[in-house]
């Protein structure tokens, strides 16, 4: 893995793809070409954003809560219930003594769920975007084709090439 910040960091945007390396060895006696093939995904780093629930999107519904516990489970709402509308997500709580307790518990663990689906969701959508990018690592996918025999470096989707010395500078 490698990465990139910085003002010069976009010099690799078009970077994606197979990039294949070609070689005559100082140990190949009969001088034959070896090739070395590696994929490269250029991906954006997610930012880290803060989880909003407006309380316009939350269906707050209190009951009473069950199992032993005596009079007070039975004759108060202390257990709450809480769905998030967008995404029907629900949520109960009723581990606390006061429907107070309850809603915070319930709250946090919303926040919680939502938090992970959302980082799911990312998670997958990064995976999408790098095997797009990466392609199958064959042949026809190649972006760039580096020969140290000839001295040269061929960008297989502009048709521009370089010498190898100014490439290993990085002036490409």
């Amino acid at each position: 893995m490698f990465r990139a910040t910085g003002p010069d960091a976009g010099l690799f945007h078009d970077e994606a793809g197979g990039h294949r390396w070609q070689r005559v060895p100082p140990t190949e006696k009969r001088g034959r070409v070896h090739s070395s093939t590696i994929t490269v995904a250029v991906l954006p780093e997610p930012a880290a954003a803060a989880l909003e629930l407006p309380a316009a999107d939350l269906e707050w519904t209190a009951c009473r809560a069950t199992g032993a516990g005596g009079q007070h489970l039975q004759k108060t709402d202390s257990a709450v219930q809480v769905r998030h509308r967008p995404t029907g997500m629900i949520v109960k709580s009723q581990g606390q003594r006061s429907q107070h307790q309850n809603r915070a518990v319930a709250l946090a663990t919303l926040r919680a769920r939502l938090a992970a689906a959302a980082a799911a969701a990312a998670a997958r959508d990064r995976d999408d975007a790098r095997r797009r990018q990466v392609g199958s690592g064959m042949r026809g996918d190649k972006r760039r084709t580096v020969r140290a025999q000839d001295g040269t470096v061929l960008d297989h989707l502009t048709g521009r090439s370089w010498r190898l010395r100014d490439y290993e500078r990085g002036e490409w």
